[in-house]
């Protein structure tokens, strides 16, 4: 799964996440007993598998990405790596469009893996989508410093109900646990 992630990455401008970044999402997703998961960003499908991996049993992923052929790369790989149709929930579109049709406090984990630019706005809505004691996680948070991302780290720093972690991952994964 990760050499066709790596293949696709050479073809467009995805790519998968770290394996230390994916066993970190899989403990994030393991350690709050996920049972619903949005993720922004499908790509191939390598952040989805380790996130499906911590999920309880029944636990459903919903992931969001604005180019459909990379969400059916993902169905491919979720059903290679074990996975029932049913796990995933595969939704096309913009993120900043998709998101608001989802129900309040009722995620466990969001994982942010969109654009940079509108990380902000991912936060913002994973804040309205995260029950208490859920965690919001941005890939990338020591890569690229542009000013949408210093934006977002101080926002995460600062904002009084999340308490967050800058975990030294792949290019960095930012986490916080909502109160």
């Amino acid at each position: 799964m990760l050499e066709r992630a790596r293949e696709l990455s050479l073809l467009s401008s995805v790519r998968p996440v770290s394996p230390g970044s994916g066993a970190a999402l899989r403990l994030l997703a393991a350690a709050t007993g996920a049972r619903a998961v949005v993720e922004i960003g499908t790509g191939a499908g390598v952040s989805g598998i380790c996130l499906l991996r911590g999920m309880r049993a029944d636990g459903i992923l919903t992931t969001v990405d604005v180019q459909p052929g990379l969400q059916r790369q993902a169905r491919e790989a979720f059903a290679a790596a074990g996975f029932a149709p049913s796990r995933a929930r595969l939704i096309p579109g913009p993120a900043l469009e998709v998101l608001p049709r989802l129900a309040d406090g009722q995620y466990d984990l969001v994982f942010c893996d969109g654009d940079p630019a509108e990380t902000t706005g991912y936060l913002a809505e994973s804040l309205r989508l995260l029950r208490p004691g859920g965690t919001v996680c941005f890939e990338g948070a020591l890569g690229v410093r542009t000013a949408a991302v210093r934006e977002l780290m101080r926002q995460v720093r600062e904002h009084p109900d999340l308490i967050p972690a800058l975990l030294p991952v792949g290019d960095g994964l930012l986490a916080a646990v909502r109160r």
